[in-house]
């Protein structure tokens, strides 16, 4: 959100009225962020039939913003997306949002303002080594 607004800050995204582009759940009273996974075989981009929604080969990052061909609004995407990240764009006629990675920064910037370091950005390796400390961790707890 404020990799995307005219300020780059949190209040200003959302004094401007920036459309989110992470969800938050509530389950069992606990919020749950949902983002795109940028997962390794998208359904979305399997799903899009103008080619808009591409996955870059060298970052993984999933966009259908800033490519050659143009999101149509079909909402094939939307209705692909195991996770249901992928949402209408405000305010535009046709235009499927979603998650970009915050092409230009090295972390987005939802990772970087999440005030409760619930959101976090790493290498698939990194997570799963994390992973097996916390398994780990409870098998002696």
């Amino acid at each position: 959100m404020a990799a995307h607004s005219a300020s780059g800050t949190i209040m200003g995204a959302l004094a401007e009225g920036v459309q989110a582009r992470i969800h938050v759940e509530a389950v069992n009273g606990r919020p749950v962020p949902l983002l795109c996974c940028h997962c390794e075989e998208p359904a979305c981009v399997d799903a899009c039939m103008t080619g808009a929604m591409q996955k870059d080969p060298v970052s993984g990052i999933v966009a259908n913003e800033g490519n050659e061909q143009a999101c149509v609004g079909c909402w094939m995407c939307i209705m692909a997306c195991p996770y249901g990240v992928i949402v209408p764009k405000a305010g535009e006629p046709r235009i499927a949002l979603k998650c970009d990675g915050c092409k230009d920064r090295p972390v987005p910037a939802c990772v970087e303002g999440c005030p409760n370091f619930a959101l976090v950005w790493e290498e698939v390796d990194a997570c799963a080594a994390g992973k097996r400390q916390s398994a780990a961790k409870e098998l002696v707890a």
